[in-house]
């Protein structure tokens, strides 16, 4: 047949087994003999194995989401978070992507019941992000420091990587800009005054040490609300942290070099008759030359007590030194009139002329209590029960307690009482020894007090009872080593964690019971403490 036929011929015409053979010039590449490459065969075993029901063995991994709401707006790390002074549930955030973002958690509210109980969870668990209120640009790198002015929050201030100052107007919803400022290479840290006869005054850190204070007063002078009342440069490296006093008449600040000064922006402790205990600028200062205050590698945080008669410090290697401040009496100027004659010997770029030296403020008539005055600048307490450095410092504002939290992911717990004498330890605050990076006492009653919230880089947010152990872990949680036994009450989980990039980098208490955080991984959750 014609088929067979055709296959006849060609196998006649095939070439000869010699001939099929390539010639290893004519190869375009020689690949040697690998004994140790596994045959076709070896992955169909496994592939076979499969299909016969035995699947590959794989990693399980654990999901926990106990936010209530979330706000995912930035597209890099939240770095820093601020509240409405009065309206607490307003909430500015501010990150790497160099933008600003207000939003509200007013209408965000807890489920009656948890998840398991809805007809239709998979419907309820697809929400919607909190929509922001208003988007903030300007800064050409990173937002590094928030805050609302005082009293009343009229104003919002940006500070970023770039040394720019902003502020923006927090009475119109769009926070238009009103005014900005860039006297430093970074800003490091703002912090609103609470002097009631200082509205809208504010302390700006600087990555060279200088630290500024500034006033916004638009009414004045429309044409330039931002003035600078003082500018103070004996920091000699970066400003890390700063407090005022409870009654906003005094200013404390820390520095990498490991120096502690306390500012008298007013001169209402001057006009007492305080004198500097550094024979400078500042009412107080310490530094790395007294050897019974030097901390190597420098201070990162501070806290003043409730009282205003002592700060406590906290550096590097889990050193907290407390240090007492000078004491004014209750009777202050309140009754002069606000303007100010403070000064600084640079003049601000966008407003404020140069004016006299620091301490040419009001003349207040103050005097000095005679403990608060005998102990000013002495070093009261040296502490260190932990190993590494001390990033957050907290008073609890009913109760003699001091809480340190550090980057050794503990949790220490002072008596100022008796001495400052160590009450407890929590060892493992942070899962794997992941740092703390902030703590908080609760602030609205007595109870509340006794409660302290901490965050950190493993990515959650605790609650611990400071009167001992004894608090069970609440349904949001699961502790860890002996959480309960440590007073933990209650953690709520849903950030990434697991350290750089997923951790929680702060927190406010926004009201009703809620918790809103700044993400590593540029998330804000919010967390019902009270569900």
């Amino acid at each position: 047949m014609a088929h067979q036929s055709n296959n006849h011929d060609a196998d006649n015409n095939a070439p000869s087994d010699d001939e099929a053979l390539l010639d290893p010039s004519e190869a375009a590449e020689i690949v040697p003999d690998d004994p140790d490459h596994p045959m076709d065969s070896d992955n169909e075993a496994g592939d076979d194995d499969d299909l016969n029901g035995a699947p590959e063995e794989q990693e399980e991994i654990q999901l926990q989401n106990d936010s209530i709401a979330y706000f995912d707006h930035h597209t890099d790390s939240i770095f820093c978070i601020a509240n409405h002074p009065i309206h607490p549930a307003i909430i500015a955030t501010g990150g790497g992507d160099d933008t600003t973002y207000v939003f509200s958690v007013a209408d965000v509210t807890a489920p009656v019941l948890p998840l398991s109980y809805d007809t239709n969870p998979s419907a309820s668990s697809s929400r919607s992000s909190v929509k922001p209120i208003a988007k903030i640009t300007g800064h050409t790198d990173s937002i590094n420091a928030l805050s609302y002015t005082l009293p009343d929050g009229a104003y919002l201030l940006t500070g970023g990587l770039d040394g720019r100052l902003r502020v923006h107007s927090a009475s119109d919803p769009t926070y238009p800009l009103l005014a900005s400022a860039q006297e430093v290479p970074e800003i490091n840290f703002l912090t609103p005054c609470p002097h009631p006869s200082y509205p809208n005054t504010f302390a700006l850190g600087a990555s060279d040490g200088s630290i500024w204070i500034y006033t916004v007063d638009g009414s004045s002078d429309p044409q330039n609300p931002l003035q600078v009342l003082q500018a103070y440069y004996l920091h000699t490296e970066s400003a890390t942290a700063g407090a005022w006093t409870p009654d906003g008449r005094l200013l404390a600040t820390v520095s990498e070099d490991g120096s502690f000064y306390v500012w008298d922006p007013f001169g209402e402790a001057s006009a007492a008759g305080v004198t500097s205990t550094s024979g400078g600028q500042a009412v107080v200062g310490l530094t790395a030359a007294d050897q019974r205050f030097a901390v190597e590698d420098g201070l990162f945080s501070v806290a003043i007590a409730p009282s205003g008669a002592f700060a406590a410090v906290g550096g590097a290697h889990g050193v907290v030194r407390v240090v007492g401040l000078p004491r004014l009496s209750s009777t202050s100027s309140s009754n002069n009139d606000s303007s100010q004659s403070a000064s600084t010997t640079k003049s601000q770029k966008g407003g404020g002329s140069s004016k006299n030296k620091a301490g040419a403020g009001k003349k207040a008539s103050a005097a000095v209590e005679g403990a608060g005055g005998q102990q000013a600048g002495q070093i009261l307490a040296s502490l260190q029960v932990q190993t590494e450095s001390v990033e957050s410092l907290a008073f609890s504002p009913h109760h003699a307690l001091l809480a340190a939290g550090s980057v050794d992911g503990s949790i220490a717990l002072f008596d100022s009482g008796r001495n400052f004498a160590l009450r407890r330890q929590i060892r493992e605050a942070c899962e794997e020894e992941l740092a703390v990076v902030k703590v908080a006492f609760g602030m609205a009653s007595e109870d509340e007090a006794w409660t302290l919230t901490s965050c950190g880089m493993d990515g959650v947010v605790r609650k611990w009872d400071c009167r001992g152990g004894g608090g069970g872990v609440g349904g949001a949680g699961h502790g860890h080593g002996q959480g309960q036994q440590q007073g933990l009450v209650k953690e709520w989980r849903g950030h990434r964690g697991e350290g750089e990039g997923g951790g929680v980098l702060g927190f406010v208490f926004a009201g009703e019971g809620k918790v809103v955080t700044a993400g590593d991984d540029g998330v804000s959750l919010v967390f019902a403490s009270f569900h």
